[in-house]
């Protein structure tokens, strides 16, 4: 039995935002398990200077990331897509071991199969020190769509 996670490609404006969320959603669990889940079995990633492939490597990344990053939480946005690629715009929040709070944002390309797995995902992202005070995300989107991602 083949995996499948809609929505599938080809995408339209509508399907593509909804992946979009589905996967802030996902994120935001920092389940590193299910998150692994939405992407292929030898999926491919560059994460800023890291190279891995397969869902094994993905979970373990963004375990040590999890165990790095607390409290963090996650927007995403769709900027565009095509049939079967989405590129996103992210903003996400953390802060470290010693209190200090961080603001992460970046782009994404994203590179699904047909059965809407990500095949492919590259990401570039740049962190900035921020006081708590000048946070701005805080959890979970209120307004979510439940869903796999």
């Amino acid at each position: 039995m083949s995996e499948s996670r809609p929505p599938v490609p080809p995408f339209t404006a509508e399907t593509a935002a909804a992946k979009v969320l589905a996967a802030e959603n996902a994120w935001n669990t920092r389940d590193p398990l299910r998150v692994a889940q939405a992407y292929t079995p030898d999926s491919w990633w560059r994460n800023r200077d890291q190279f891995l492939v397969g869902r094994e490597q993905i979970v373990d990344f963004l375990t040590a990331k999890w165990a790095k990053e607390h409290e963090y939480a996650l927007r995403k946005n769709l900027w565009a897509f095509t049939e079967d690629k989405i590129a996103v715009r992210f903003t996400y929040e953390w802060h470290d071991t010693e209190g200090q709070w961080w603001r992460s944002h970046g782009n994404e390309l994203w590179k699904f199969d047909a059965a809407g797995l990500m095949s492919r995902r590259e990401a570039s992202i740049n962190d900035l020190r921020i006081s708590a005070a000048e946070r701005a995300i805080f959890g979970p989107r209120e307004s979510q769509v439940a869903g796999p991602a």
